[in-house]
Formats: structure tokens, C-alpha cells, sequence
């Protein structure tokens, strides 16, 4: 018999934990809930959960950066995780997104959207081949800067391997394989989030903006992604073979 997913439920109002296990155990999950940061940070040592609910609004540590902490963990990298929290406005959205979370839901919310949410991330996260399969853009020599290695998900620039999310990579992957080629945000949005529904334009807008953050670490001089306004992203097709 499989074992249920079991989700880490890191909330401090008691009222609202019930409600998001009740949901959850209804649904076929497994919550394991946690009322602090610390105990939330034992727990997932102990046992890496198959997706974390991180409230932003905790007693004894801010929900951002609770999750940094959780990303250190050993076994952290395949862990989906989805802030909860009363914040509606759009730049603790961004924030969330910008550090590398899978999604956000405000506080008031409904209990089933949550689980569908939930479930929309675990089945991403379980089909990776679905987000950068081969079959979906044909291969091409990437540009010189870039060196692409699919069986590891990795991506080099200028011979430094780059840190990435999976939606980074996704998205990388997609305007290396075909410099010059402009990408809509709804492109992107189905191709490398495979279900946009749960996603939305500003999602594209901040990876976007972390990926340029994390190539100009390597290379602070060069802009390899271009903006088209109202139009999407594209690779720059002339590339030095060297940074200057």
C-alpha cells in the first residue's frame, strides 16, 4: 500500500492549522503541523515532507526566512514549498516567488483551492521530463557562453555552474536552446510551469528577474536576456565568447 504524501503544515493559529489538516487528510495527504519555525526546521530534519505550507506571519521567525533555512537542509532540494499568509500585497508575493517558492496563496482562502493548489505543485515537481523534456524544443547548439547538461538539469555560464530553482532552469533551458527566439509570458507560463493556471504574468517577471541577478553575478557587464515590451523574453543571439 503507498504511503499517504505527507505535508508540512508550519502555521501558529491553531483554528487555521485544523482547518488546512482537516482538508488535507480529506484529500489523501498526510499533515504533519507544526506551530513554530523551529519546530517546523526538526521536523523536516527528521523527515523531509513531500511538500511544505509555510506561513509568512510566525512567532519566532519570519516566515522568508524560515524558508532560506529549510533550503539549506540536506534533501531540501526536491521539496516544493507554498507560503500562507494575511500579506495580499504584491510585494510579498514577488518576495515569495524571488527566493524560489513554488507558489502563494492570501490569507482569506478557500480550504479546496488550497489543496488543488497543493496538488497542482506535487504534479509538477513528480514529472520533471514534463517541464524540459527533449521531445518539447528541439536540440540546438547553445549559445558559447552557455554549456547545457540535461541528464543533471544543470546549466553552466562562462564555465560557472549556475544555482537554479527549477522554474529558473525551465526557463533558461528554453531561450538557450534557441537563442534570438522571443518567448511570450503564456509561453513560458505552459511550458515551464506545465498547468499556468495556477500561475500568473508577474510569476515569469520574477524569475526572470532572479535568473538576470544570478548571470550578472558571472558576468556584471552583459544583458543575455532581452525584454520585449509587451511582447516577452528573448536570448541575446551575439554573446561574447568571453566576459568582459
Amino acid at each position: 500500500m503507498l504511503s499517504k504524501p505527507r505535508i508540512l503544515v508550519v502555521e501558529d493559529e491553531s483554528g487555521i492549522a485544523d482547518t488546512i489538516q482537516y482538508v488535507l487528510a480529506t484529500d489523501g495527504f498526510a499533515p504533519v503541523w507544526c506551530a513554530t519555525a523551529d519546530q517546523a526546521l526538526r521536523e523536516f530534519q527528521a523527515r523531509p515532507p513531500a511538500l511544505a505550507i509555510l506561513d509568512v506571519g510566525l512567532p519566532d521567525l519570519n516566515g522568508f526566512e524560515l524558508f532560506k533555512q529549510l533550503q539549506a537542509l540536506p534533501g531540501a532540494a526536491g521539496v516544493p514549498m507554498l507560503f500562507l499568509t494575511a500579506r495580499s500585497d504584491e510585494i510579498d508575493r514577488v518576495v515569495g516567488l524571488e527566493l524560489g517558492a513554488d507558489d502563494y496563496i492570501a490569507k482569506p482562502f478557500s480550504p479546496r483551492e488550497l489543496v488543488a493548489r497543493v496538488r497542482g505543485i506535487l504534479r509538477r515537481s513528480s514529472r520533471p521530463a514534463a517541464n524540459g523534456s527533449a521531445a518539447s524544443v528541439p536540440a540546438a547548439p547553445p549559445p558559447v557562453p552557455f554549456a547545457l547538461d540535461e541528464d543533471k538539469r544543470q546549466i553552466r555560464y562562462y564555465g560557472r555552474a549556475l544555482e537554479l530553482s527549477r522554474y529558473e532552469y525551465g526557463v533558461l533551458r528554453l531561450l538557450v536552446l534557441k537563442p534570438g527566439r522571443v518567448y511570450t509570458r503564456d509561453e513560458l507560463l505552459a511550458k515551464v510551469w506545465d498547468d499556468d493556471s495556477d500561475s500568473f504574468d508577474r510569476t515569469v517577471d520574477a524569475h526572470v528577474k532572479t535568473l538576470r541577478a544570478k548571470l550578472k553575478a558571472v558576468a556584471p557587464s552583459l544583458e543575455p536576456i532581452r525584454t520585449l515590451r509587451g511582447t516577452g523574453y528573448a536570448l541575446s543571439e551575439d554573446l561574447p565568447g568571453e566576459p568582459s
